[in-house]
């Protein structure tokens, strides 16, 4: 089955000032194509560890690197898809039934996660052979 939505980057408003710049957000603006569901934050990832390693069945992600930087690895089931996220005025939109990895956190790292759908387990594939199996048949 052919994704009919990539996983692209979103600038995001920036207003520029001598103080310091200023970024938002706001549901329904249609900078994202989501309704905003839930956000949470990953942190304080140790040199080397690895986040993510999990698809989502109908959840809808726009990542942002509010500090430092990190790579996201995607994959459709065919293709790996790599970004390094270090803007904090662009995000990563992640479409549903892609495979993500998070790794290489630098130091301080801030990684901002919005989500189209509030916490649900059953949302979630955690193994990867599943998700291949589901890739295979058109359903990841």
């Amino acid at each position: 089955m052919q994704k009919t939505v990539m996983p692209h980057v979103i600038d995001l408003p920036r207003i520029y000032d001598p103080r310091g710049n200023l970024s938002f957000l706001q549901n329904n603006d249609g900078i994202i194509p989501f309704a905003i569901e839930r956000v949470y934050w990953i942190y304080d990832v140790p040199a080397g560890e690895e986040r993510g390693a999990h698809s989502h069945h109908e959840g809808k992600e726009l990542l942002i690197a509010l500090a430092g930087s990190f790579n996201v690895n995607l994959f459709d089931g065919k293709e790996w898809h790599h970004f390094i996220l270090n803007r904090p005025f662009q995000g990563l939109y992640v479409p549903p039934g892609y495979w993500r990895t998070l790794d290489n956190f630098s130091s301080g790292s801030v990684c901002m996660v919005l989500t189209s759908t509030p916490y649900d387990e059953t949302d979630y594939v955690r193994e990867f052979e599943e998700f291949m199996k589901l890739a295979e048949n058109g359903k990841a």
